[in-house]
């Protein structure tokens, strides 16, 4: 069966399969293995693997500007870089894989002594700056502090200083009797991540968006009621452009889930809201953008009105299309486009696993109806693509309406297998291939997915693991 999604750069036929290509992380197995052999009670044993697991599950997933990084951050505070190789010359057929390049610790766990809060190191957000010279930035963030990274890289070294010999011991300027001009000597490649920037004490509650501007010089971030403007050069000072905190918190009755600055005009960007609507601002019209330009919101249909629709109807995403004239948001249950010219209604929708609806009750006692998914483009906005439950990752062809659910697991993790459709069975007489709702594994999940820029490559995390499906090549 043909797979689902448009070219990530270009035309051509959409009909093409997606394979295996990698998957990076520690596999519950081997881990169990080495507990197996430890004199440790089997909930001691469940104990320690949920330990070491929690701190390497994946809360970000980001490629670069050209795709050939993609970060990764994750519960501990950890940024993982992943470079694409170069392609084997003697097999034209083979394409690049994604190795480790840098991996560092970007934020740690703090304590608020005023709040007597725990500030969790968790990252947020990911996000890239465009690449001006031969070192490459990014903006990470937790849920208080922003970070702006520099990675860089260094081959060589210098040698032949005048006032200190080779092993750094400083020498006796009276027994120095000539200069010496120091020379740069080739040296093993070290990759460097240094914080160059700190963003910190401006949001009073947890940040869940940041997003570069088109101007490449400015930024936003978003917490639950504020969005801030930031520039990329000031770290003590930021403007406050969208407040929606009442001034009686017993009045409240939205939040922001997500904010995204347009492609390609610096004064327009979004925000989303826990009720299911989108503000569209201009920040020509004042410095303070509590009054909207565009608000977009779809009639509710009042006979499927019930205690859910209220959390269900909560947009946890918000992406504009590359092209900058269409917007997709993601909610529990399904993924809508929005013409940027049309603000009653979205242009598209898509179910994401509609089959979930008569679970609601389930997933509202175990929490999941609360889970933040993501979505994300592909090059050139042909195909759109999201997580669901039970490592199930979906995608959708804008053009032929067509869609598939594919699996993210260890099963299929033979190099180029390709990946079998899933279907899940909502009633009556289950076929082979099919999976039954009631044995969907709601602990296995895929919040975060990213798409190569401009080439059918997909990165998606399923807990602590990261997959990196391609399309197969004849």
């Amino acid at each position: 069966m043909a797979g689902v999604a448009g070219g990530g750069g270009g035309g051509g036929s959409n009909d093409f399969q997606w394979c295996f290509s990698q998957v990076k992380g520690a596999i519950d197995e081997d881990v169990a293995e080495v507990l197996k052999h430890l004199d440790l009670l089997y909930t001691l044993q469940r104990y320690f693997i949920s330990v070491l697991f929690t701190a390497d599950i994946i809360s970000t997933v980001e490629f670069n500007y050209s795709g050939d990084l993609l970060a990764t951050g994750d519960k501990g505070g950890r940024v993982v870089i992943f470079q694409r190789e170069q392609e084997n010359k003697s097999r034209p057929h083979s394409r690049g894989e994604y190795n480790v390049y840098s991996t560092f610790q970007s934020h740690e766990p703090e304590f608020d002594y005023l709040k007597s809060l725990e500030i969790e190191e968790k990252i947020n957000k990911i996000r890239w700056l465009p690449q001006q010279n031969a070192a490459h930035f990014l903006l990470s963030t937790n849920d208080k502090t922003i970070k702006l990274w520099k990675i860089s890289e260094r081959d060589k070294r210098a040698e032949g200083y005048n006032l200190k010999d080779e092993d750094g011991r400083l020498r006796d300027p009276f027994r120095i009797t000539a200069l010496r001009v120091p020379i740069l000597k080739p040296m093993d490649l070290m990759v460097e991540a240094s914080p160059r920037r700190i963003f910190a004490n401006a949001h009073t509650y947890h940040i869940n968006s940041i997003s570069v501007n088109s101007d490449h010089e400015t930024y936003l971030s978003a917490d639950d009621l504020r969005i801030n403007l930031w520039h990329l050069e000031i770290t003590d000072r930021s403007f406050n452009i969208v407040d929606i905190k009442p001034a009686n918190m017993e009045e409240l009755t939205e939040v922001i889930t997500a904010a995204e600055f347009h492609p390609h005009h610096c004064n327009v960007f979004v925000y989303s809201s826990s009720k299911g609507t989108i503000r569209l601002c201009d920040m020509r019209s004042s410095a303070l953008c509590d009054r909207h330009s565009k608000f977009f919101e779809e009639p509710e249909d009042p006979s499927s009105r019930s205690f859910f629709s209220e959390i269900i109807s909560s947009i946890s995403d918000v992406k504009f299309s590359h092209s900058g004239r269409y917007m997709m948001t993601r909610d529990y249950l399904s993924v809508k486009v929005w013409d940027l010219n049309m603000e009653n209604r979205p242009v598209e929708t898509y179910q994401v696993h509609e089959y979930l609806r008569s679970k609601l009750c389930s997933l509202y006692e175990n929490d999941c109806i609360f889970d933040k998914f993501e979505c994300c483009w592909n090059g050139s906005d042909s195909a759109i693509m999201t997580g669901s439950y039970n490592n199930f990752f979906r995608m959708f062809d804008r053009n032929t309406r067509r869609d598939i659910t594919l699996e993210a697991s260890r099963e299929s993790s033979k190099p180029r297998a390709i990946l079998k459709p899933r279907k899940v069975c909502t009633g009556g007489k289950r076929k082979k291939d099919e999976i039954s709702v009631d044995s969907l594994d709601f602990n296995k999940k895929i919040l975060h997915t990213a798409w190569h820029p401009m080439e059918n490559i997909i990165a998606v995390a399923a807990t602590n693991n990261l997959y990196i499906f391609q399309d197969k090549i004849n």
